[in-house]
C-alpha cells in the first residue's frame, strides 16, 4: 500500500507519495540530428548530446519529485562513437539512486540509422538533481524502491558512487583548508 504524505489545507502543493518505482521515473526521448547540429566534421555537436541528455535526466527527475529539479552534477561523458547527421537520437533515462534532496539519474544515448534499423549505443551519463521549493531551497524527495535484480544493481552502484564522491568532496576541503593564505 502506498502512503501519502498529509498536508495543511492552505498548502498548495499535491501531496506526494513516500516512495516511487524506478519504473515511475522513467523517459524515452528521441530526435532526428539534423543539419543545425553538425560540426565542422560531420559529426553531431557533443553539446547538443549534453543538452538533450540534460532535458531527459530532468523528465525523469520532476517525475520522481513531483517538482521542480535542478541539474547540480554531470558525471563523466565519453563519447563512444560519433552520431551522423541523419540518425535518430535516442535517450532513455530513469532514477538510479535518491538521496534525502537529490538523485542521480542514469541516461543512456543510441543512434540509430532509420535507413537500415541498426542502433548503435554511443554514450552513458549519470546527472544528479535536486528537488527545489519555490524559493529555491532543496526540498526532500520519496524514497526510490528498485523492484527488479538490474534496477538493485543499478541503485546500489549508484549508492557506491555517491560515497565515493562524498568523501572526495570531504578531501578536497581539507585539503583546501589546509593550504596556507597567500
Amino acid at each position: 500500500m502506498t502512503k501519502v504524505r498529509k498536508r495543511a489545507p492552505d498548502d498548495t502543493t499535491k501531496a506526494r507519495k513516500e516512495s516511487r518505482t524506478v519504473c515511475e521515473t522513467q523517459h524515452e526521448t528521441a530526435q532526428i540530428m539534423m543539419p543545425q547540429h553538425e560540426n565542422v566534421l560531420g559529426h553531431v555537436f557533443g553539446g547538443v548530446v549534453l543538452a538533450m541528455m540534460d532535458t531527459t535526466a530532468a523528465v525523469s527527475a520532476i517525475r520522481h519529485a513531483r517538482m521542480a529539479c535542478v541539474t547540480v552534477s554531470v558525471d563523466r561523458v565519453d563519447f563512444r562513437e560519433p552520431i551522423y547527421v541523419g540518425e535518430l537520437l535516442i535517450m532513455k533515462s530513469s532514477v538510479n539512486f535518491v538521496g534525502r534532496t537529490s538523485m542521480e539519474i542514469g541516461v543512456r544515448v543510441e543512434a540509430e540509422n532509420l535507413l537500415t534499423g541498426v542502433r548503435r549505443h554511443t554514450n552513458s551519463c549519470y546527472l544528479t538533481f535536486v528537488a527545489i521549493d519555490s524559493d529555491g531551497k532543496p526540498v526532500s524527495v520519496p524514497a526510490l524502491e528498485p523492484e527488479t535484480p538490474n534496477e538493485v544493481r543499478r541503485f546500489n552502484a549508484a549508492r557506491e558512487r555517491r560515497e565515493r564522491g562524498l568523501q572526495e568532496r570531504m578531501s578536497e576541503s581539507l585539503r583546501a583548508a589546509a593550504k596556507p593564505n597567500g
